[in-house]
């Protein structure tokens, strides 16, 4: 073949200038991770532990300040009927990672089981997608160490069957507990006075829980003051390096506040001085905490990545029934039952969601969700559905209900704990303390508090929902035995 040098016509040559400097820009934008509707959403879940559904300044407290929290919901959305998956921290951990009730693989309450490494976990599943993941905070889903005694189970050899820590179940990067720390200096025993303080612990002196970074690897750096502070100093860097990276970012931060030990500086006791000692160092800790996400908000604004990063916040489960001398402080706004039961108050938590680039105005959402949707409605962003994964999901994809196309949902959202069960639809409510006893039937709408049992008066509604509770159980109880996993 002969190759000719022939010139081209100058008002040509200035067209394909012209398409390589718009091509040019188009890669860029695209390299820059700048907000587009192609480009899937980091996503970050924080969770509050032992934080109640009226400890937030927005839901009306008396006292408590949350600026940062009221803020996101004067954006996004904010869920009146918001559930934890259980009434105690572990399960519905394990509810946010799986998108599947806890007891289809043993874990039953706090400390108790750990993530089977069948589990497919959302970070998991994200990490194929090309995410960078990040954990930072409590797992209380399994043991972190097998050398070293830490927190309630790492280190015995009778618990090491429950090693399951964060990086063998998706996550890059880890700054991990296995279970509670201090809200204030979260390495050192503080004063009994605090609230969960053993007798074998000595004040001042190692707490006993620890940070971990990897396999056996103890973090020593950084870790006096607040602990939420503390968690979100490696949180930041961790979101830094996916931007810098063109990265989309999947990053769980789970605080430890407001759980026992509850204790904060002066600075956080400030604002509650006409209060308790007591009050002072509840109050004060979740004020500091709630400063930390106002922290990480300024920075994914300050990165350019705020617009398409969709913000998830609730709590674990209702508050504490006593704490550091004995009062309940933590509230349910007049819900019934506290951590550790199914009614209501011990379930119902705060829940929000702010994403600039789909959510473009504040709502109120009553229709009750809870946390096993975050992983279907998270699957929903990037075009894909649990169906996929070959297990039964108790989570739904909660997206046209945020959006406001959806008034109701389409499954029940069932709760299992200790003896007790319940069932809930979008207005009933079926609950049974244990065997021995009749179940109870409420109707939420119009009585949140649980006082008046409609049991007898509506007894098809009550037989419907018993039987849906035992095919759920039957369906529970063959995922236990491994079913799901083809064993």
């Amino acid at each position: 073949m002969k190759y000719i040098n022939t010139p081209i016509p100058q008002h040509l040559n200035t067209f394909l200038l012209l398409i390589f400097f718009l091509t040019s820009c188009q890669h860029q934008q695209k390299t820059q991770g700048v907000t587009q509707e192609d480009q899937h959403p980091n996503i970050i879940l924080i969770m509050a532990d032992d934080q109640g559904w009226g400890d937030t300044g927005y839901n009306g407290h008396p006292y408590l300040k949350t600026p940062n929290l009221d803020a996101m919901v004067a954006e996004g959305v904010q869920f009146n009927r918001f559930y934890a998956a259980a009434p105690v921290c572990s399960p519905t951990r394990g509810s946010v990672m799986t998108g599947r009730h806890p007891s289809r693989y043993g874990i039953c309450s706090a400390n108790c089981g750990h993530i089977k490494k069948e589990e497919i976990t959302m970070a998991e599943w994200l990490k194929e997608r090309g995410y960078a993941t990040g954990h930072f905070g409590k797992w209380h889903l399994g043991t972190l160490t097998k050398k070293v005694l830490d927190g309630n189970r790492g280190g015995k050899p009778e618990q090491e069957a429950h090693y399951a820590p964060p990086w063998e179940h998706g996550f890059d990067v880890c700054f991990s507990t296995e279970s509670k720390v201090p809200t204030w200096d979260p390495m050192v025993t503080p004063n009994v006075e605090a609230g969960g303080v053993k007798k074998t612990l000595v004040e001042g002196g190692p707490y006993g829980t620890y940070y971990w970074t990897g396999p056996e690897r103890m973090e020593t750096n950084n870790l006096e003051g607040d602990d939420s502070r503390v968690i979100m100093d490696r949180a930041v860097p961790f979101i830094e390096d996916a931007v810098s990276s063109n990265k989309s970012f999947f990053t769980i931060i789970w605080f430890h506040t407001p759980h026992l030990p509850v204790l904060t500086s002066q600075k956080y006791r400030e604002p509650y001085l006409d209060l308790s000692e007591d009050e002072q160092h509840y109050y004060g800790c979740i004020t500091a905490m709630d400063e930390q996400v106002g922290r990480l908000r300024s920075k994914l604004e300050a990165l350019g990545v705020a617009e398409n990063t969709m913000i998830w916040y609730t709590s674990d489960n209702g508050p504490e029934g006593g704490t550091r001398t004995g009062r309940n402080q933590g509230t349910t706004k007049g819900l019934k039952g506290r951590k550790r039961s199914l009614y209501d108050g011990g379930t119902r938590v705060p829940g929000i969601l702010v994403w600039p680039a789909k959510i473009k105005k504040a709502s109120i959402v009553d229709v009750p969700c809870f946390t096993s949707d975050y992983f279907p409605t998270i699957m929903a962003s990037l075009n894909e559905s649990p169906t996929d994964l070959n297990r039964p999901f108790d989570g739904q994809d909660i997206t046209g209900i945020y959006q406001g196309r959806q008034q109701e949902r389409s499954n029940y959202i069932a709760h299992s704990y200790s003896k007790q069960l319940s069932l809930m639809d979008n207005r009933y409510k079926l609950y049974r303390k244990n065997e021995d006893q009749e179940y109870e039937l409420y109707d939420l709408i119009n009585d949140p508090g649980e006082q008046q049992d409609l049991a007898k008066q509506k007894p098809d509604q009550l037989q419907e929902m018993v039987n849906y509770l035992n095919d759920w159980k039957s369906s529970v109880e063959k995922s236990a035995e491994g079913k799901d996993y083809g064993l």
